[in-house]
């Protein structure tokens, strides 16, 4: 009696791991890049494979991979604001269209590499439009200003490739620049509001809401979508623990280091509560902190390094364009994440060529194996 107990149990044990090993299995099919998609939706309706380039597009945004991740992260927007998720939508589809028709590279255009600055555009069209939500007239710009995209993109990828270096959002910065500069604030067709430096305005005053402070930093996350709500910024969190947990945790660290920096500067408080100051720092340290190179303790303060100078950077910008009434956008992370990738010595042997990058989990697995094979290759030769 007393074995058949223990024979139950062991039994009760295996199933229990068998179905954890499952579990495990099948949520793993949802995460990282999910590369086993593209070859299932190969002989999918256009329309379908559209929506899973687009959705993967979106994902891009924040440095992701992922088409699920990419459907939470359009819920997010369309939660914040039904207007900025549909022009979000417009956006991805108007360049990924685009890139279609002009022929880019396919593997690029199912990659979503060509969604993501389009949707940025779209985006941050809407945020500076004083005409209000639902100004249909605004989707015009935000088309013409998303393919667009396409051929700067398509031109600067053929220059930088040569360093290899990524395009990354050069076009965006580029075209919602100078589409502002086009129409200015009191265009009586595209009219918007002029952007406040960080340094200016009113005088801070002595007291500084520390709980309302710490909720910049989620919401730092969501600002690279133009997200200024809380729930709807976690939300884009989990989209990107969904795609890594490591750049999920980067994208929390470099946003509080951006809150940090405008801290040690004493920009307008509302910059720190709305999360602005957080998000270039977000982008810089997800970039550096796995995701272009290998994860270790040498990357990863590497990488908080790369969020000190973004986030020092956009400050920086942001009061120089502001005098302009420009904002800064993502020039600031965009520019510092571009100088980490020329740099020489020992960080440059853990950097990932652009053609191979993955999500940092698998980047770390690559590294590991390489790293394996060539000790056995090593032993092998020795005599």
């Amino acid at each position: 009696m007393w074995m058949d107990s223990k024979a139950e149990m062991e039994w009760a044990s295996r199933t229990r791991a068998s179905f954890s090993r499952r579990v495990s299995n099948a949520l793993l099919l949802f995460t990282g890049d999910m590369e086993y998609l593209d070859k299932f939706m190969q002989d999918k309706w256009f329309v379908l494979q559209l929506a899973v380039w687009g959705l993967r597009g979106v994902s891009r945004v924040i440095l992701a991979n992922n088409p699920l991740s990419g459907a939470l992260i359009l819920a997010a927007l369309y939660w914040d604001s039904p207007w900025q998720g549909l022009l979000g939508t417009v956006g991805v589809l108007a360049s990924t269209l685009t890139a279609v028709i002009t022929g880019q590279d396919s593997g690029e255009v199912a990659g979503g590499l060509h969604g993501f600055n389009g949707m940025l555009v779209s985006l941050l069209m809407g945020v500076f439009s004083s005409a209000g939500d639902w100004y249909w007239w605004l989707l015009l710009p935000a088309c013409l200003g998303s393919a667009t995209c396409i051929f700067l993109y398509s031109g600067l990828a053929t220059f930088l490739q040569h360093w290899d270096l990524p395009a990354a959002v050069f076009p965006f910065n580029t075209v919602i620049v100078l589409y502002l500069l086009c129409t200015g604030p009191n265009n009586p067709y595209f009219p918007h509001y002029p952007t406040v430096p960080p340094g200016e305005l009113e005088h801070n005053g002595t007291e500084l809401a520390a709980l309302t402070v710490l909720g910049g930093i989620p919401l730092g996350v969501g600002q690279i979508f133009a997200c200024g709500a809380l729930k709807p910024s976690f939300l884009i969190l989990g989209a990107v623990v969904l795609y890594s947990p490591l750049l999920a945790v980067h994208a929390l660290l470099g946003s509080a280091v951006g809150i940090l920096a405008g801290l040690s500067v004493a920009v307008r408080h509302q910059s720190l509560y709305s999360g602005l100051s957080g998000f270039n720092g977000a982008l810089g340290c997800m970039a550096v902190g796995g995701l272009f190179f290998t994860f270790n303790w040498r990357t990863h303060l590497f990488a908080i390094t790369s969020a000190f100078l973004s986030a020092y950077a956009d400050i920086a910008l942001s009061n120089m364009l502001g005098a302009l009434g420009l904002p800064a956008c993502s020039w600031a992370a965009t520019l510092t994440a571009t100088l980490m990738l020329l740099l020489s010595g020992n960080l440059a042997t853990y950097r990932i060529p652009i053609g191979q990058v993955k999500a940092p989990e698998h980047n770390l697995r690559s590294r590991s194996q390489w790293e394996a094979g060539n000790t056995l290759d090593a032993e092998s030769t020795d005599v």
